[in-house]
């Protein structure tokens, strides 16, 4: 008996483990992926944003706006004046969806705080994008979908291994309990035959209510339920 209680102790500590680090690589790699949608402000531009749609150089840089439908005839009109290191007809956009779309404008890098700046006094948002940057956080999605993927597996097959044991353990704690209630209840010798039942969730419920009353004559109890029962209804009707 204190053999199954060690040993099923052991494989819950493990399983609490297993499942731990699990959900804590799940949890990690939902955060990023969370990244991967949502509106223009906050989603990763990585699949949107190709190298060749951004200037980088000594003195030149590319800024990302997201800007709403009805504001485009004024981005279009007024971005080259939000600065006057703006490069003229340089905005180009490079993606859209319902609320709006994401424009690329091209400046000079000492300009970028000033136009930064003008740009928000217009409600055009200026997002924070490295290409560099974005395409590490891809590449550690990519990294983590994969061990995810692994780590599943391992943890399905210990699982498919360490169940049976659990069930052979839970079976045997049954039998013992079957034969200590039967000793205290039908008393020595011990004369009896234990049978196992397979019913499905349906039929349980009625295949308990034909057993007992199947077996009632041998319930010492039974007298007394009854007349709790028949005591309840006298009270119910009196």
């Amino acid at each position: 008996m204190l053999n199954i209680l060690q040993e099923i102790s052991q494989m819950e500590t493990e399983l609490r483990s297993r499942a731990t680090a699990y959900n804590s690589l799940k949890a990690t790699l939902q955060s990023l992926e969370h990244n991967l949608n949502g509106n223009l402000q906050t989603r990763s531009l990585n699949d949107i944003v190709r190298k060749e749609d951004l200037v980088v150089s000594e003195y030149l840089t590319t800024l990302l706006v997201v800007v709403s439908r009805e504001k485009y005839l004024q981005w279009e009109k007024s971005y080259e004046f939000l600065s006057e290191f703006v490069v003229p007809r340089s905005s180009r956009k490079i993606f859209e969806d319902g609320d709006g779309g994401i424009f690329s404008v091209t400046l000079f890098k000492r300009a970028v705080c000033e136009f930064k700046a003008k740009a928000q006094e217009s409600k055009f948002i200026v997002r924070e994008y490295s290409f560099d940057v974005e395409e590490r956080k891809h590449q550690e999605i990519m990294k983590l979908t994969v061990h995810k993927k692994e780590q599943h597996g391992i943890f399905v097959r210990w699982l498919k291994v360490n169940f049976p044991q659990v069930f052979f353990a839970w079976i045997h704690l049954k039998a013992l309990r079957v034969f200590v209630e039967s000793v205290l209840r039908y008393g020595l010798p011990v004369n009896y035959q234990a049978f196992l039942l397979e019913t499905d969730k349906k039929r349980s419920k009625k295949l308990k209510e034909e057993l007992s009353s199947l077996f009632v004559h041998l319930d010492p109890t039974a007298s007394m339920k009854e007349a709790r029962k028949l005591t309840l209804l006298l009270n119910i009707l009196f």
